[in-house]
């Protein structure tokens, strides 16, 4: 089984929310996060991913725009 950590969103409409994502092999998650809206992909929104200094887990992904 993969390893999951749980990211915090930073911005657009999921500000606050968290998401849990999986590990790659170098034990790093996904440079980007497609959050889906109400309406699915209609309304998803594109968040990508930062490095944060001394936080726990140590990423946030940061809101970029609409996935449209």
């Amino acid at each position: 089984m993969a390893a999951t950590v749980e990211i915090p969103l930073a911005g657009g409409s999921a500000d606050g929310q968290t998401v849990r994502v999986e590990l790659d092999s170098n034990g790093r998650p996904p440079l980007t996060h497609h959050h889906l809206g109400g309406h699915g992909l209609a309304e998803a929104e594109i968040y990508e991913l930062e490095s944060t200094v001394g936080g726990d887990p140590g990423w946030l992904y940061r809101w970029r725009g609409p996935a449209v």
